[in-house]
């Protein structure tokens, strides 16, 4: 079965976590990265992903999006999104 993980950033900080459907989000794995101004590498994002169970499925790649703080509105801060396929890994708990 394939997940979505995704990394935002919001005050400054990038948050990871992976989307269950079904799942409460409470319930969702989460890490959250410290303060910095740069984007946790492709690498670091690997390891937390193992750490929660999780490979990036064969040949899926991080996709970035972009939107707007407030919805509709062209001046509005834009935020950043990036999302990538995921399944359990062999010996995953999921």
């Amino acid at each position: 079965m394939e997940h979505t993980a995704q990394i935002s950033n919001r005050g400054g900080r990038w948050r990871l976590y992976v989307v269950l459907m079904g799942v409460p989000v409470l319930h969702w794995p989460e890490h959250h990265f410290g303060p910095a101004p740069a984007v946790p590498t492709a690498a670091e994002r690997s390891r937390v992903l193992a750490g929660f169970g999780f490979v990036a499925v064969g040949g899926a790649e991080w996709e970035w999006t972009e939107y707007a703080e407030m919805h509709g509105d062209d001046t509005s801060p834009v935020l950043l999104l990036a999302s990538i396929q995921v399944r359990v890994s062999d010996g995953g708990a999921l």
